[in-house]
């Protein structure tokens, strides 16, 4: 059943009016997932059949910087997004061979203050390594889009001023220095965001920002996403795409 590509947005549209915001596919860990309370990781064997899907489909998954600069050109119709978070060592074993497969690009969001590090901030499941810095700079050398996502992994509604700015615009500092490239993209942890974080985002110079499910915060700096799991056959994938379509409210920028 192919996919109603038409709602990703083709950017002929009269000027000023809103757009449909993209898809963008919210992954994380790749490898095992048989301790996985946060249901954040897929196998191997299931992105493959993912991005297939997508192949079947005539969509093509991409970093959010090509799509959203597809569509700004008024391209990007089968252009899907996909995001990586938290910066997982699993990614260049496991992720990228399927991207490059599937002749797939991508965005990883990666904490520079924990890299070499474990997801301490899971208090339940297995301890996951993180890349190194030179496994970050090895997938930006692989062409993925590095992006951040925070310093440490905090809920950024809930700290003071001093630790949003260092969360923000330390963390894209760093990233800058270490792929010697800019870092355009932001993710907010957790997916929590408020006017006071996305303003922070916003005036630290990235371009857009991802969310999970912004409401009415929806925009540029406040993306929302789809969750992908292991338990997101290619009939879920399509219903997924499709309550995407009705669900998420137009918006100018994007």
């Amino acid at each position: 059943m192919v996919v109603p590509v038409e709602s990703i947005g083709t950017g002929r549209r009269s000027a000023g009016r809103p757009r449909p915001v993209p898809w963008v596919a919210m992954y994380h860990s790749v490898g095992d997932c048989s301790d996985d309370p946060y249901r954040i990781t897929v196998t191997p064997e299931r992105l493959e059949r993912q991005l297939a899907w997508l192949r079947r489909h005539r969509l093509r998954g991409v970093s959010l910087r090509e799509l959203l600069a597809a569509r700004a050109r008024g391209k990007g119709r089968r252009l899907i997004g996909l995001t990586f978070d938290d910066g997982y060592a699993d990614f260049l074993g496991h992720a990228l061979p399927a991207l490059r497969h599937w002749n797939c690009g991508a965005t990883l969001f990666v904490l520079p203050a924990r890299l070499g590090g474990v997801n301490e901030w899971d208090p339940l499941g297995p301890r996951k390594p993180l890349l190194s810095a030179d496994g970050v700079r090895r997938a930006a050398d692989a062409g993925v889009e590095i992006g951040s996502h925070g310093l440490t992994h905090v809920d950024l509604t809930r700290v003071d001023d001093a630790t949003l700015q260092a969360e923000v615009s330390g963390s894209k500092a760093l990233l800058t220095e270490l792929i010697g490239a800019p870092v355009d993209g932001f993710c907010y942890p957790y997916g929590t965001i408020d006017r006071r974080a996305v303003a922070a985002v916003r005036e630290a110079g990235y371009t857009y920002a991802c969310a999970i499910d912004p409401g009415p915060l929806t925009g540029p700096h406040a993306l929302p996403r789809l969750h992908i799991g292991q338990n997101d056959t290619t009939w879920r994938l399509h219903l997924k795409h499709r309550l995407h379509r009705l669900r998420r409210r137009r918006v100018e920028g994007v």
